[in-house]
C-alpha cells in the first residue's frame, strides 16, 4: 500500500496511509509526496487521491516557460538521436549494395528523411501522454496548450509544420520568443501552444 508524506504547517510529516490521510482531512491543495516521486504535488494532481477523496482535478496555469536556449538544446538532442538511427539504417542498407557510387548516392539522398522524421515523430510524441520528444523529456520540458493541458495530434502537427514559416522568415519566427514573456515563438503562437517546465531551475 502506498504511503504519503504530507506538508502540514510548512513541515513534511508522515508517512501516512490513505485511511490516515482521511483522518487528517487533507484538502485538494495539500502538498503530498509518495515513494518514487521527485517532488511534492498537490493532492488533486494524483489520480488515486482524487478517486479516494472525490477531489476534482484543478487546472493550474503554467508558471514556468522553457527558455529558447534550453529548447534549442532539446532540438539538438532530438536530431542527434534521429541522425544516429538514420546512420544505423543507412549502414544496413548500403551493406547490400556493391557499387561504391551508388552507396554514396543512397546514403546522401536519405538525409532528407531526417527533418521529415523529426516533424512526424515530434507531432506524435508531443501529443502523447509524455507531451515531449526525447530531447524535451531529458531536459524536463513539455509541450502544452495555453492552459497547460495536453495538446491534440492535429495541434501538434500544426505546431511542427509551422516551424517551416519560422525557417522561411530566416529565423525571425524563432527570435520573437526572446521578446515574449511566455517564450512563445511564431509556431507556438500559430498553434496556441507553450513549452513549459515544472519549476524554475
Amino acid at each position: 500500500m502506498d504511503e504519503y508524506v504530507v506538508v502540514i504547517n510548512g513541515k513534511p510529516e508522515g508517512p501516512y496511509t490513505l485511511k490516515q490521510l482521511q483522518v487528517l482531512k487533507i484538502s485538494p491543495d495539500s502538498f503530498v509526496r509518495k515513494p518514487g516521486m521527485d517532488d511534492y504535488k498537490e493532492a488533486h494532481e494524483l489520480l488515486e487521491l482524487r478517486d479516494f477523496f472525490g477531489f476534482e482535478k484543478q487546472v493550474t496555469l503554467p508558471q514556468y516557460f522553457a527558455s529558447l536556449d534550453v529548447r534549442l538544446l532539446a532540438v539538438i538532442v532530438d536530431y542527434l538521436i534521429i541522425f544516429a538511427a538514420y546512420c544505423l539504417l543507412a549502414l544496413v542498407a548500403v551493406s547490400f549494395i556493391d557499387e561504391k557510387l551508388f552507396r554514396i548516392v543512397v546514403s546522401l539522398s536519405g538525409l532528407v528523411l531526417i527533418p521529415i522524421s523529426k516533424l512526424i515523430i515530434g507531432s506524435f510524441m508531443e501529443s502523447s501522454s509524455r507531451q515531449a520528444t526525447y530531447g524535451k523529456s531529458i531536459l524536463g520540458l513539455k509541450v502544452s496548450d495555453v492552459q497547460g493541458l495536453k495538446i491534440s495530434r492535429s495541434k501538434a502537427f500544426l505546431r511542427n509544420l509551422s516551424k517551416l514559416i519560422c525557417i522561411a522568415t530566416l529565423g525571425i519566427g524563432y527570435l520573437i520568443g526572446f521578446f515574449d514573456k511566455k517564450q512563445q515563438c511564431l509556431h507556438d503562437k500559430i498553434a496556441g501552444t507553450l513549452v513549459i517546465k515544472d519549476r524554475l531551475l
